[in-house]
């Protein structure tokens, strides 16, 4: 059975949709999200191949860009590189951290033969400098296993940095057995905010979108929190 792709936005070079939890970003074997998005299209009776400019990790869902045209790759891709695309998540921690607000910066060291990244202390090969920032939202849970739920803004789009990066200070993500977290369910992470320069036109394209159900709803302040402001630079 095929599944139902959310779609935000869609002209003639851009499409814009929720990656579902489970679904690889690129073509591959089982789920994809090219295939996806193709189904889609052609649902609708448009051809054409959607080609992927970026990646969200298969256990983690939210918004993605996918480039209709070769122009628009290059010019996203483009974007991608030079960070002028704007890329915001949630994430629920299993913990508390140390300030409501501050940036990390870390080397990271992907190990392709376990699929893990690693912080490490000096510069070898493989080894890439990653930076994030985040600000927290609420609390939730209890004091023996208090959850943060944090909105996180990426400057570098290493693998599985989000998860790594917050593992690394004693802060898995909720669900996240991969890097820390007692429970297996999949990293409670969501790509929520996305903005690019529009390929052809140059108009800056802002999209937001919330997850639904827990463990999201299960903080107190899930209608209330203000998601719009950035996280600090």
């Amino acid at each position: 059975m095929t599944q139902a792709l959310r779609v935000l936005y869609l002209d003639r070079s851009v499409l814009v949709c929720e990656k579902p939890v489970g679904c690889l970003s690129e073509p591959g074997g089982g789920s994809n999200l090219p295939a996806l998005a193709a189904d889609w299209l052609r649902a609708r009776g448009e051809g054409g191949a959607v080609r992927t400019v970026h990646r969200l990790d298969k256990a983690v869902g939210g918004l993605m860009v996918l480039a209709r045209t070769q122009a628009a790759a290059a010019s996203l891709i483009d974007q991608f590189a030079s960070h002028a695309v704007e890329k915001e998540y949630l994430a629920v921690l299993r913990g508390v951290p140390q300030t409501e607000q501050a940036v990390l910066e870390d080397l990271l060291f992907h190990d392709s033969r376990t699929n893990k990244t690693f912080v490490v202390k000096r510069p070898r090969k493989g080894v890439r400098a990653a930076k994030l920032s985040y600000r927290v939202l609420a609390h939730a849970g209890d004091e023996a296993h208090p959850l943060t739920l944090v909105q996180v803004r990426l400057y570098t789009g290493r693998t599985h940095q989000i998860r790594a990066q917050f593992s690394a200070r004693g802060l898995p993500l909720l669900g996240d057995l991969r890097y820390g977290s007692k429970a297996a369910h999949g990293p409670a992470l969501f790509s929520f905010h996305l903005s690019f320069d529009h390929p052809e036109t140059g108009e800056r394209l802002r999209f937001t979108l919330l997850p639904e159900g827990s463990p999201w709803s299960d903080f107190s302040c899930w209608n209330t929190c203000s998601f719009n402001a950035s996280s600090p630079d």
